[in-house]
């Protein structure tokens, strides 16, 4: 049995020493070697800069070199540069509240110093001469140097060897090093970043010239730093919130470009966010980005994107943490919404145009003569009604048809004319095959029909203003046995149900029937979907079902409501099913993720034959 510990004898309340202050500042600002360069990095930008150099020896611990050809820093105020809290880039409490630039507590230079040997080489325009200060004894001297400033970090942790001792490997920290440049990086087309390593040039990304043309610059700098892969795989995102006022400009913008679907990874490790430049990492813009791709990503998979967020500096605060890697909106909703509608927006144009528009040119470019694909004509085609069989009822597609654009007859328009061809065949009542100017075109019809379904089933909730959706009764209720939790569910939820379309009562105590149903279902099988609803609604909290789980519910009804594998269609309802895929948003991929489509093209059908070998 431990003893009670006797009471500490009292301790004097003391000011600490300004070296033990500036060490455990300096455990704040300075994690690893990394952080070195992403504060000396954040100086170099504020100080104009258009090109900086990184170079690092065993991975940042002995030395960290960051030039500059920016502004430099004069003679008499370098001593004051490695003081705590000297800064040039805030003088007022008004200052603070609308922060502009990368750098601003005056904290990082003091606190480098502190736990290593430092020392700033720093020459302005217009002065003979270059001005080097050593850090340690305060040496100034001058020295040969072109405009600009260079900060050299030697032996890091040396007077903190504890710390030194949790560092990794020299590839891990300089790993972390590149990376910290890569996110500044991406951020500044408009600079050249370059980084050595033991003598070797590691990474370097060229200044991208704008001329003008900002967002080409962005783009490019995307390509260099994540890859053309990235490019390729991504859609791009432009998003303005309206302006409080007349005259003013919008309170927040969002741009940059958001992964498909498809090019989702496993971990969350390419996902970029800026606010006013700045990198961050924050949880209601993460939630916000993740929350855009519910209806399209399948799985745990974790989308990639690069996001930048401009918005007013007095609304957010920056001040939040050392490493300003966090920060703090005024209105933490409005820019959650702003996020989430950017990048729905960008993801919901179908994609197969944009795909057949980037084919064709790769191979014109490739000299193949195939034609450009045209514009899609669906959007003039006039409705049309498909008769249903002798001695069957009406087609469970009948209202996809009358809600969307007519097929037209093969003849009446070629197969470039269409980003997703013209139908061929039905391959195990599974597949559509189709053929377009790029190759051959494979469709998942289930997966397709349940996104084109759910996508009006939403739009029409939309169109009731969130109230419900639009119900159609049915002539003779269908009926059919149900457990006693289905029945106790249907009297539970009754209004959940009337707010779906859905009119479910009891019809005996072990019998429910269905009176009413959605109008986008009513040529769906009745009971099956009042099974999956009330299944659903017996798994979530009704109290707030309408609010947290109405997509999910809605996705469960086009489930239903789509047409079943093995279900054999007309090259018409082929076409039709192409032609509304290509008028849908989200068409992509079904309500769970999956794709709903892929494209063969010629050369890959070339390859698989050998041809021109």
């Amino acid at each position: 049995m431990n003893a009670i510990p006797s009471p500490s004898p009292r301790r004097p309340i003391l000011e600490l020493p300004d070296e033990l202050i500036s060490q455990i500042a300096a455990g704040e600002v300075v994690e690893r070697p990394a952080s070195v360069v992403r504060e000396l990095v954040d100086n170099a930008l504020d100080a104009g800069a258009t090109q900086i150099t990184v170079r690092l020896l065993a991975g940042g611990v002995r030395l960290i070199s960051v030039e500059d050809d920016g502004a430099g820093i004069l003679r008499e105020e370098l001593p004051i540069a490695l003081k705590r809290h000297a800064t040039s880039k805030i003088a007022s409490l008004l200052d603070l509240e609308s922060v502009g630039t990368m750098g601003f507590r005056g904290e990082a230079l003091a606190a480098i110093n502190s736990i290593a040997d430092c020392a700033i080489l720093s020459r302005v325009a217009d002065v003979e001469h270059a001005w080097w200060l050593d850090g340690r004894s305060g040496e100034l001297k001058p020295v040969a140097r072109s405009t600009g400033t260079t900060v050299e970090v030697k032996e890091l942790f040396f007077s903190t060897p504890a710390r030194r001792k949790f560092l990794k490997t020299d590839a891990t920290e300089l790993a972390h090093c590149v990376e910290a440049v890569r996110r500044h990086a991406l951020a500044r087309p408009d600079v050249g970043f370059a980084i050595w390593h033991e003598g070797k040039l590691v990474e370097q990304w060229r200044r991208c010239e704008s001329r003008g043309h900002a967002l080409a610059a962005l783009e490019q700098r995307l390509a260099d730093v994540l890859g053309a892969d990235f490019v390729e795989r991504s859609v791009w995102v432009d998003y303005q919130t309206s302006a409080s006022r007349a005259g003013h400009t919008p309170q927040i913008r969002v741009w940059g470009r958001a992964g498909i679907p498809d090019a989702a990874r496993a971990r969350a490790d390419q996902q970029f966010c800026y606010v006013n430049g700045r990198y961050v990492r924050d949880k209601v813009v993460t939630h916000a980005a993740r929350s855009a791709y519910e209806d399209v990503l399948h799985g745990q998979r974790q989308p990639v994107y690069a996001l930048f967020i401009e918005i007013d500096p007095a609304r957010v605060d920056v001040n939040v943490h050392p490493t300003k890697i966090e920060v703090r909106f005024r209105d933490s909703r409005e820019v959650h919404q702003a996020v989430r509608h950017a990048v729905e927006d960008a993801l919901a144009a179908p994609r197969a145009g944009q795909a057949a528009a980037a084919a064709s040119e790769r191979a014109m470019q490739d000299d193949f003569s195939v034609p450009p694909a045209a514009s899609p004509i669906y959007a003039s085609q006039p409705a049309m009604r498909f008769e249903a069989e002798v001695g069957h009822r009406v087609s469970d597609l009948d209202l996809l048809w009358n809600a969307g654009p007519a097929p037209v007859e093969p003849e009446a328009a070629p197969a470039a004319s269409w980003p997703l061809g013209r139908a061929l065949a039905q391959l195990q009542g599974v597949y559509i095959l189709a053929e377009n100017a790029q190759g051959l075109i494979i469709v998942d019809m289930h997966a397709a029909h349940e996104r084109i379904v759910y996508e009006r089933l939403k739009n029409q909730f939309a169109s009731q203003g969130g109230v419900g959706l639009a119900s159609q009764p049915l002539l003779i209720p269908v009926t059919f046995a149900a457990t006693p939790t289905e029945v106790a569910t249907a009297q539970a939820h009754a209004e959940t149900l009337n707010a779906l379309g859905l009119d479910i009562s009891a019809f005996s105590p072990k019998t429910l029937a269905v009176r009413a149903v959605p109008t986008a279902l009513s040529h769906g099988d009745a009971t099956e979907l009042a099974r999956s609803v009330l299944a659903e609604l017996a798994q979530t909290d009704a109290s707030s079902v309408l609010e947290r789980s109405r997509n999910e519910l809605l996705a469960t009804m086009a489930c239903h409501g789509a047409v079943r594998a093995n279900r054999r269609l007309t090259l018409e309802e082929m076409n039709g099913l192409l032609r509304q895929m290509e008028a849908t948003d989200r068409s992509d991929q079904c309500n769970h993720g999956r794709p709903t489509w892929r494209q063969i093209s010629l050369r890959e059908l070339d390859a698989l034959f050998l041809r021109g070998r």
